[in-house]
């Protein structure tokens, strides 16, 4: 979920994994500088992770599975900058919204 339209990346047009768990994306190794750059509006209450409505992050914006972004994609927390298109926990997410797989960029 990139901020330049341009972007080829498959999450563009997905965002199964921002759309999979109210516990995730948590915080791991941020330290308070980085995360003072999220917008508060973002962070959960326990300020562990960002903040969910259901299983959806709050800073995705868009239709899973059609056209998404990422509201905080330039500051957005480490786990979210590890998925990679493909991987293991793309994978599960896309199933859980009934889209296909796609093809990894790396060996899982």
């Amino acid at each position: 979920m990139a901020d330049n339209a341009t972007d080829t990346s498959p999450c563009q047009s997905c965002g199964a994994c921002c759309s999979y768990s109210e516990n995730w994306p948590r915080f791991t190794i941020e330290d308070d500088a980085q995360l003072d750059l999220i917008p508060p509006q973002f962070v959960n209450a326990r300020q562990s992770g960002m903040r969910c409505e259901g299983d959806r992050c709050s800073a995705l914006a868009g239709r899973v599975g059609e056209a998404t972004r990422c509201e905080v994609y330039p500051v957005r927390p480490e786990v979210c900058r590890t998925c990679q298109p493909g991987d293991a926990e793309c994978a599960m997410a896309r199933r859980r919204h009934g889209l296909p797989l796609i093809a990894s960029a790396q060996p899982i």
